[in-house]
């Protein structure tokens, strides 16, 4: 969906996309950011004074939080399972997670190489408490990038 200039989206609902399975239910999306180390070269200049540049260096691993109702689906528990038990193969994934506006039209997409779920949680659970029950899932990747 291109966005006339000056304008802003609003994202509306969000989803992971995997192994050709996406689970639209996803209310929320924490920690999407894209980060490289910074290397210091340190050089003398023509004047003999010492001058600092830095560079672009080795890009470092995203952790995403993604938040969601809890729910009947077990897609995140397998996933867990296959890296807890040294499933690597299988619980290394690529995938996307995937913004969408009012329309359900994709606003961006977020590829992650290699990613694996690092830790499962659901929210405290409290009788007679009115709050939606919630379970995040904190994924790991080698990569982060904006599609």
């Amino acid at each position: 969906m291109a966005l006339p200039d000056l304008d802003s989206s609003v994202g509306h609902s969000f989803g992971l996309e995997f192994d050709g399975i996406t689970i639209k239910s996803i209310t929320g999306v924490d920690a999407l950011k894209i980060e490289q180390d910074v290397i210091e070269l340190k050089q003398a200049g023509p004047d003999g004074k010492s001058v600092i540049k830095k560079l672009p260096g080795r890009w470092k691993a995203a952790e995403i939080t993604l938040t969601r109702g809890l729910a009947d689906d077990q897609s995140f528990e397998k996933w867990m399972k296959e890296s807890q038990f040294g499933k690597t193969t299988n619980a290394r994934k690529g995938g996307a997670i995937i913004v969408y506006d009012y329309e359900g039209s994709v606003i961006k997409r977020y590829k992650l190489t290699n990613a694996w779920p690092k830790s499962l949680e659901t929210a405290s659970l409290k009788a007679g408490d009115a709050p939606v029950l919630t379970e995040k899932l904190t994924l790991t990747a080698e990569r982060l990038e904006v599609e």
